[in-house]
C-alpha cells in the first residue's frame, strides 16, 4: 500500500486512488493511534486474556478524511499482520448499510475461501471469523453504520486488528475509544492547497490563504475542491476564491459552499453529466457509464471525467481499464442537485440508457467467446465499435473490474420498479456474461442474488414462466450446495408457476427436480412417482430422447429400492427407446446398466449375454472407454461363473483397447450410475422481453 494524500473522504476500499503522494498532517491522530494498539484493554487488566481483536475507531464527518488516515494508519502498521490487509465498506453510496452476509461473502471470496451460494448470515460470517483464527490480519472496515456490522466481522482472535471508519461512537463494541477527526492544522491545509495549486500564489498571499482555509474549515475535501478550483484558473488569486465563498454567505457546511462554486463553475454540459454520476452503481464510472447517462461520445465522455479528477470532484481507481469513483461526501449533494436541476423523465431516460449500454456491453463480452458461432460472430458485428472486445481475455478483464457495478446495476434496477423490462434484460445477459467467462460453479454465489431479484420482478409483474424459471435455478443452486429441503421447495413452487404459466418444459424440469430430489433424501419411491408422471408428459409429446432419459431415471430410483424387477422393465424401456431414436451410443450404456441390475438380481448369465450385447453397441458407438469397462465387468462376471481363462482374455481386451495396465474391476459404482445425477441442465430465463 503507497501512501496517499487527505482523501475528500473515504473511498471505496476495493480499489487504490490513482494520486500516490505523501499523506498529510494527523501527526498527533496517528500517534494516539498508534498507541492504542499497545494499549492494555479492559481484559487484559481484570487478568483475563482479550477474547476478540482490538479495535481502533476513527470518527468524523464525511470530507473530514477519515478513510484517508485509517489508509495510512493500515499502511504504517500493516507489516505486524503477516496475513495482509482486509478492506469493506459497509454502505452503499446513498447511505444504505450493505448487507452483513455480502460483506462476509466478499471478504471470503479475498481470501480465496469457499462462500457456497445462498448460504445465510450466520454460516458466513461463522465461516470467515473461523478463517481468521488462525491468521493475523488487518481488517478495515470503511463507514460503518453502527456497532452491529462490526461486532457481526469482528475476529474471534486478539492477534488481528479491525480499524473501524464511522460518523460517530459505535456504542456497543466493548472498550473503543474514538479518534474524533476536526481539521487539518494550518500547515498541512496551505500545503493541500499548494499541490493544487503551486506554492507561489500561497506564499505570495499567505493571509489569503490562510482565511480561505479558515473559510474551508480547514477540511480536507472542502480543501481538495478549492485547490481543484484554483488549479484550473492559473490567473486566479487565493484571494479572488476567498471572496467568492463569502459571497456565498454562511448557507451550508464550507463542503457544500465550495461544491456549489465548483459546480456553477462548470460548462453546462459537463455540469449535467456530474449531476448524473450520482446514478452511477456504487458510485463507480467508467467512460461508457458516463457516455450514456450524458448521451455523448465515449471520448468525450473521458476528457470530461479526467477533468472532474483535476478538479478534485472524482478519484481515479487505479485498475487496468479506465475507472473512476464519485467520493462519499459528494454523493449527497450531487442527488440532491439532480433532484432539483434535473426534471424526473430525463433521470429516468439517462438511467434507462445506462441500463441499455450495460446490456451491449454484456452482450459483446459473452459474444466475444463464441467465435465459432456464426448468429454470435454476427451479432458482434452488428455492435458498434466501441462496444466491442478486442479479445476475450478483454472482455473477462472488464467484466472481473466492473463485477461490482453490474450487481449493483440489477439491484438498483429492480428497486427502481420501473425498468423492469431492462432489468430482466441485464439479469439475462449478466447471468450468461458470468457463466461464460468464470463458469456456472465459479459464478454461483453472484447467480444466487441474480436469480433472486429475477424471481423477485416475475412475482412483481405477474409473470409466471419466469417465476419457474428464476425457482428452478434458485433450486439448482440450493441443491449443490447441500440445502436439499430447501431445494425441493423451489422445485415444488416452481411446478405451480410453471402450471400456471401453461409451460410444459418448465413443468417436466421441475417435476424431475423434484424427483431428483426425493432420490437424494432417500425417498425412492416418491423419486420414482415423479418421474413417472414427468415421463407421462414427455410420452405425451412424442419426446423419445427424453422418455428413455427419463425410463433410466425411473429405473436407477427403483434400483437403488432394491426393487430389481421394476428396474429391469424400465431399464429395457430406456434401451428400446434409444436404439428407436437411433442413438447408439445411449442405447450402449442403457444396456450396460441393464446387465449390471441383472448381476445385483442374481441373475449372471443373462448378464453376461447383455453385457456382450452391450460391447458391440459401444463399439458401433465408438466408445473405447464404455468398451473396456464392459470387457473387464464380462471379466469379473466370467470370473463368478467359474471361467479365468476367459476373464483374462476379456481382462487382456480392455487393457489393450485403452493402451494402458488397467486394476482388477471393483463391483462397480452404485446402481444407476449417471442416470441417477440429480437435476438437468439450468433452464434460461427466456421471454419476448429478454431476449437478444
Amino acid at each position: 500500500m503507497t501512501d496517499q494524500a487527505v482523501d475528500p473522504d473515504g473511498g471505496r476500499l476495493t480499489g487504490h486512488a490513482a494520486v500516490h503522494t505523501r499523506f498529510l498532517g494527523r501527526t498527533r491522530e496517528l500517534k494516539e493511534l498508534g498507541a492504542d494498539i499497545e494499549r492494555a484493554g479492559l481484559d487484559t487488566l481484570s487478568g483475563w486474556k482479550a477474547p476478540r481483536a482490538r479495535v481502533l475507531l476513527i470518527a468524523g464527518r464525511p470530507g473530514s478524511g477519515r478513510t484517508a488516515l485509517a489508509e495510512e494508519l493500515v499502511r504504517q502498521v500493516a507489516g505486524r499482520y503477516p496475513d495482509g490487509v482486509l478492506r469493506a465498506r459497509l454502505r452503499e453510496p446513498d447511505g444504505t448499510p450493505v448487507p452483513t452476509e455480502r460483506t462476509a461473502r466478499e471478504l471470503l471470496t479475498a481470501l480465496e475461501l469457499p462462500t457456497p451460494a445462498g448460504a445465510a448470515e450466520d454460516d458466513l460470517t461463522a465461516a470467515f471469523r473461523e478463517a481468521l483464527a488462525d491468521r493475523r490480519v488487518l481488517l478495515l472496515l470503511d463507514d460503518a453504520a453502527d456497532a452491529e456490522q462490526v461486532d457481526a466481522l469482528l475476529p474471534d482472535t486478539p492477534q488481528c486488528l479491525v480499524v473501524a471508519v464511522s460518523e460517530g461512537p459505535l456504542t456497543g463494541i466493548a472498550d473503543v475509544r474514538p479518534c474524533t477527526l476536526g481539521g487539518l492544522d494550518t500547515k498541512s491545509a496551505l500545503e493541500l492547497l499548494a499541490r493544487h495549486t503551486g506554492s507561489v500564489r500561497i506564499t505570495v498571499d499567505p493571509r489569503a490563504a490562510e482565511g480561505l482555509v479558515e473559510a474551508c474549515q480547514a477540511q480536507p475535501a472542502a480543501l481538495t475542491l478549492a485547490g481543484g478550483w484554483l488549479g484550473a484558473r492559473p490567473k486566479a488569486a487565493v484571494a479572488d476564491l476567498a471572496k467568492q465563498l463569502h459571497a456565498e454567505g454562511d448557507d451550508g457546511t464550507p463542503l457544500s459552499r465550495v461544491f456549489r462554486l465548483a459546480h456553477t463553475s462548470l460548462s453546462d454540459r459537463a455540469a449535467r453529466m456530474l449531476r448524473l454520476l450520482s446514478l452511477a452503481p456504487s458510485g463507480l464510472a467508467d467512460p461508457h457509464t458516463a457516455s450514456a447517462l450524458a448521451g455523448c461520445s465515449v471520448d468525450a465522455a473521458r476528457t470530461t471525467l479526467d477533468q472532474f479528477v483535476a478538479l478534485g470532484l472524482l478519484r481515479a481507481v487505479d485498475a487496468p481499464l479506465p475507472q473512476y469513483e464519485v467520493p462519499g461526501c459528494l454523493q449527497p449533494l450531487l442527488r440532491a442537485l439532480t433532484e432539483t436541476q434535473e426534471r424526473p423523465a430525463e433521470v429516468q431516460l439517462a438511467r434507462a440508457r445506462m441500463l441499455e449500454r450495460t446490456v451491449r456491453l454484456l452482450q459483446s463480452c459473452r459474444a466475444i467467446t463464441e467465435t465459432d458461432n456464426p448468429e454470435a460472430r454476427q451479432k458482434l458485428q452488428g455492435l458498434p465499435r466501441a462496444l466491442r472486445f478486442p479479445t476475450p481475455a478483454a472482455a473477462a478483464e472488464w467484466l472481473t473490474l466492473r463485477r461490482p457495478a453490474l450487481l449493483a446495476s440489477a439491484r438498483l434496477a429492480v428497486a427502481d420498479g420501473e425498468l423492469d423490462t431492462l432489468a430482466r434484460r441485464l439479469m439475462s445477459q449478466l447471468v450468461r456474461a458470468m457463466a461464460a467467462h468464470f463458469g456456472t460453479q465459479a459464478a454461483a454465489p453472484d447467480l444466487y442474488g441474480i436469480h433472486q431479484l429475477v424471481l423477485d420482478v416475475a412475482e412483481r409483474r405477474r409473470l409466471p414462466r419466469e417465476k419457474a424459471a428464476a425457482l428452478l435455478n434458485l433450486g439448482d443452486l440450493d441443491a449443490r450446495t447441500g440445502r436439499t429441503k430447501a431445494a425441493l421447495a423451489r422445485y415444488r413452487a416452481a411446478l405451480d408457476a410453471g402450471r400456471e404459466a401453461q409451460d410444459p418444459y418448465a413443468t417436466a424440469r421441475a417435476m424431475e427436480s423434484v424427483a431428483g430430489t426425493h432420490l437424494e433424501l432417500g425417498d425412492y419411491d416418491r423419486a420414482a412417482d415423479w418421474y413417472g408422471r414427468a415421463l407421462a408428459q414427455r410420452l405425451a409429446r412424442d419426446e423419445r430422447a427424453e422418455a428413455a432419459r427419463l425410463y433410466g431415471r425411473i429405473a436407477a430410483a427403483h434400483t437403488y429400492a432394491g426393487r430389481y424387477g421394476e428396474a429391469l422393465r424400465s431399464w429395457r424401456a430406456a434401451a428400446a427407446g434409444y436404439r428407436k431414436d437411433g442413438d447408439v451410443g445411449a442405447h450402449a450404456r442403457a444396456l450396460s446398466e441393464l446387465a449390471r441390475v441383472q448381476e445385483y438380481a442374481g441373475r449372471p448369465e443373462e448378464s453376461l449375454r447383455t453385457c456382450g450385447e452391450a460391447v458391440e453397441w459401444a463399439r458401433r458407438a465408438g466408445d473405447a472407454r464404455l468398451q473396456a469397462a464392459l470387457q473387464l465387468r464380462l471379466a469379473d462376471t466370467l470370473e463368478h461363473l467359474g471361467d479365468p481363462a476367459a476373464a483374462r482374455l476379456h481382462r487382456g481386451a480392455a487393457e489393450r483397447m485403452l493402451g494402458e495396465e488397467l486394476p482388477k474391476a471393483g463391483p462397480g459404482p452404485e446402481p444407476g450410475g449417471a442416470e441417477a445425477e440429480h437435476g438437468t441442465d439450468a433452464y434460461e430465463i427466456r421471454s419476448a422481453s429478454a431476449e437478444d
